[in-house]
């Protein structure tokens, strides 16, 4: 949600920024806003003088009645009556256009960063570096759920007869690996100095509607039935939820976490679940990082950020490259934004493994987080990555360390969360 502040000094610079995001469709809401601002704000100041008036005439009741003046007494009181009779109807129009304005204000996007490029859709996204060699091998890579089969480490069909589509199960040294890589996400994060939790993995409506838009919410979350609470589509929004309404001490900022949870999201529409393999399914499991700064400091923060997903996959021995994000393809609370993609040498391509994305003061303006210094209380900045998302991440470790025998070797940097085996060897 934008500062209303710059909606009112120049609405054509929000109109401007929408049409960035190819989002002509949203174009009247800057006007539906102008307007039930304009009321709101006259609703407001009507009460207020109304109060205002209230009082004076009350406290000159005493006087008159002391002085005798009954009749001018009554006048007054006849006054006050007419506006506690008038209150009412303010109160409800102020409460009525707060709604209406909050409501549209939330639908609003967020002033993109000036460094973002202007594009319509994730086509149109730009390679900005890449890191590691993408080889192609001189021998065959089989589909990720054909080598996955040969070491016993997937079963699908139960999870089709237990759960449905999108789900399920890993075995054996694979369940390992997937495993192995968090744990050392997890170590290689607090090594640099993030603070670890494990959070809530269902939140209420209120830091639902706080930390993400409505688009987002109807494509991805699932909602518990008779209850105010999601299943969380990851950790970040249980994590930034943590502060809601809370004022942070300026000098214990910034504040920089990481976390575990599963995650849980429809992937419904054109981009459907996959019957084969791990790539896009409903329950997943992630490292993830925070960050909480000085308005400042965000981009600074954003830079390190993507950076530690970066390496966490080069030192897995799996080639990367950075993507920074179209307009068109920012989610409206965005300010910027970058994929950190994995090369697959089977398909001969990159394909998405991690997000970063600042996102300004929107979130901290909806869930009211601010920090307090001498001069005053201000809104945060907000910022999230991703650390390591399995099973993606784990396509992409097993399609880079497989070997021609069908054998996986297994990175060195993860070899100690699996109790020093070298290789995950086929059985059949």
């Amino acid at each position: 949600m934008i500062d209303i502040a710059k909606l009112r000094e120049n609405p054509e610079a929000v109109k401007e920024n929408i049409k960035k995001k190819f989002q002509d469709h949203k174009l009247p809401l800057v006007d539906e806003a102008v307007e039930y601002d304009k009321k709101l704000r006259e609703a407001i100041t009507k009460g207020s003088e109304l109060r205002a008036e209230k009082n004076k005439i009350s406290k000159s009741i005493g006087a008159l009645m002391r002085e005798g003046k009954r009749e001018e007494a009554e006048e007054a009181k006849a006054k006050v009556k007419s506006i506690n009779e008038q209150l009412p109807k303010l109160e409800e129009e102020e409460k009525e256009y707060n709604e209406k304005l909050t409501e549209v204000m939330y639908q609003i996007p967020n002033f993109i960063d000036p460094s973002v490029p202007v594009g319509k859709d994730d086509s149109e996204n730009v390679e900005v570096q890449r890191f590691g060699e993408a080889k192609v091998p001189d021998f065959e890579i089989p589909h990720h759920a054909d080598i996955i089969a040969r070491v016993n480490g997937m079963d699908k069909e139960s999870a089709g007869r237990t759960s449905g589509e999108g789900f399920y199960y890993l075995l054996g040294d694979v369940a390992r690996l997937h495993e192995a890589m968090l744990a050392y996400a997890r170590d290689y994060m607090i090594d640099r100095g993030f603070t670890y939790a494990i959070p809530p993995f269902m939140i209420r409506s209120s830091v639902v509607n706080g930390v993400m838009s409505f688009e987002e919410m109807d494509a991805m979350m699932y909602k518990i039935e008779n209850e105010d609470l999601f299943l969380i589509g990851t950790s970040e929004h249980s994590m930034i939820g943590r502060f809601q309404g809370q004022i942070v001490k300026s000098e214990d900022l910034p504040i920089r976490m990481t976390s575990y949870s599963p995650c849980f999201r429809k992937e419904g529409g054109a981009h459907g679940i996959e019957e084969r393999g791990l790539y896009r399914v409903h329950q997943f499991e992630k490292e993830e990082m925070i960050v909480l700064c000085e308005p400042e400091k965000s981009m600074e923060e954003y830079e390190k950020m993507w950076k530690y997903t970066v390496e966490v996959f080069t030192n897995m021995n799996v080639p990367v490259r950075q993507l920074e994000c179209c307009s068109g393809d920012l989610a409206d609370l965005k300010v910027k934004s970058c994929d950190v993609e994995a090369w697959s040498p089977r398909q001969q391509k990159f394909f998405e493994v991690g997000s970063c994305s600042t996102l300004g003061d929107a979130q901290a303006r909806r869930l009211g987080i601010r920090a307090k210094n001498d001069k005053g209380t201000y809104y945060l900045h907000t910022l999230n990555n991703t650390v390591v998302a399995t099973p993606r991440g784990l396509i992409a470790v097993i399609e880079n360390n497989y070997n021609e025998d069908g054998s996986i070797t297994i990175p060195e940097c993860l070899r100690p969360y699996m109790g020093g085996k070298d290789k995950i060897v086929p059985s059949k």
